[in-house]
């Protein structure tokens, strides 16, 4: 009997400085409090996890905060929890995040031994000035002390994160962070390319307000984008998302779960989940989840299969393969023309959209090149 398969996202909500531009559910922390999170998130993963024993896990992503700030013990602990409550696959992919000053050779090593299986470190630039106006709490040196520990740790799956769009960042400037990016060695696997979004109650949206964050034209900003598509190409990666690029057989199987709607379940403050077409999410509040970790849900929506086909279309068309005529069809029991014909025909013709058919036969719809740079345009358009 085939085991449905199911993620697991777990939220480590501390980090050692927030950062300028961060709108994550984050900030620092006594060792107490992260102590006492910790016993709560092993109590909601205890809790919670009766019903989902048949589930095969496929895949694990510890983010936050910074994950990294967890003790290797810590993190051992988190894992056996896991293992104990949930029939992890042996392949499975397990992430964490990385900060760089978070880690050392000697931690990655007991990380790895916890059944950690792949890095994400974050970059962001190789620029030391524009890594302070970001806040971050690390210089380009310091990337490279982390990036060299995880490799001796053994670690060769590791994606690296880098920012475009950065106060005072220039096209030649991030070419020259993406030059010393591909000069790693051995080269990372996998890169998330991110534009800056300047998101409202952070310290970038206050300084916007002030006029006082002076961001790349809008043209710059462009070119930016195609020139990181370009660049990462001839490096062979190849870009399968929005804003991720990875080597033949690298893709984030966590992340293209997300894509493609595979149940997933959060636990931690601010945790979400999407289970048998149930999207629900954990409070947000620190001090009520440590209070009742196994009772802390606070948001449900039960979707509609209108909301379930939408939610196909402007998550699926995130990834450039596209989405499957014949999936589709399997899925609803109606055809991609028969519900959203004329929206598909319409973008076919403005150039945004197009059809092809794989070796196998498969049918899919995707983007176009000029599609992607307006994804949110053409995305909305599929919203009943």
């Amino acid at each position: 009997m085939n085991q449905k398969e199911l993620e697991i996202y777990i939220h480590i909500p501390f980090c050692i400085k927030k950062c300028s531009y961060c709108d994550f559910l984050s900030a620092p922390a006594t060792e107490q409090t992260v102590e006492s999170y910790m016993a709560a998130l092993f109590a909601e993963i205890e809790g919670k996890s009766g019903k989902y024993r048949d589930r095969r896990v496929v895949s694990v992503f510890i983010g936050g905060g910074t994950p990294s700030r967890l003790t290797g013990e810590q993190m051992g602990k988190l894992m056996a929890c896991i293992r104990r409550n949930f029939s992890l696959d042996p392949a499975a992919e397990i992430t964490t995040e990385v900060n760089p000053g978070t880690v050392s050779e000697e931690k990655l090593r007991t990380f790895r031994k916890a059944g950690i299986n792949r890095l994400s470190i974050g970059m962001q630039s190789a620029q030391d000035e524009e890594l302070r106006e970001l806040g971050r709490i690390h210089d380009f040196a310091g990337f490279l002390e982390a990036y060299e520990a995880a490799v001796q740790a053994g670690y060769t799956n590791i994606n690296v994160d880098v920012m475009s769009g950065l106060p005072g960042q220039t096209l030649e400037s991030l070419r020259d962070t993406l030059g010393k990016l591909l000069a790693l060695r051995p080269m990372p696997q996998h890169v998330s390319a991110y534009s800056l979004i300047v998101e409202e109650g952070t310290p970038f949206a206050r300084m916007a307000e002030r006029g006082e964050l002076q961001l790349p034209e809008e043209d710059t900003e462009r070119a930016m984008y195609e020139e990181t598509r370009e660049i990462l190409a001839k490096y062979g990666f190849h870009r399968y998302e929005i804003s991720n690029y990875a080597r033949d057989g690298y893709e984030c199987l966590h992340n293209v779960g997300y894509w493609i709607r595979r149940d997933y379940l959060g636990f931690g403050i601010g945790a979400a989940s999407l289970v048998d077409n149930v999207r629900f999410q954990n409070g947000r509040d620190l001090i009520t989840y440590l209070e009742n970790p196994q009772d802390c849900r606070e948001e449900e929506q039960v979707l509609t299969e209108q909301e379930q086909m939408e939610e196909t279309m402007f998550l699926g068309l995130r990834l450039i393969r596209g989405i499957s005529y014949e999936q589709f069809e399997k899925q609803y029991g109606r055809s991609l023309p028969e519900v959203y014909g004329p929206v598909i025909t319409q973008n076919i013709a403005d150039g945004l959209l197009r059809e092809y058919t794989e070796e196998s036969g498969e049918r899919f719809l995707a983007l176009t090149e000029k599609g992607l740079d307006v994804s949110n345009y053409v995305m909305a358009q599929f919203l009943f």
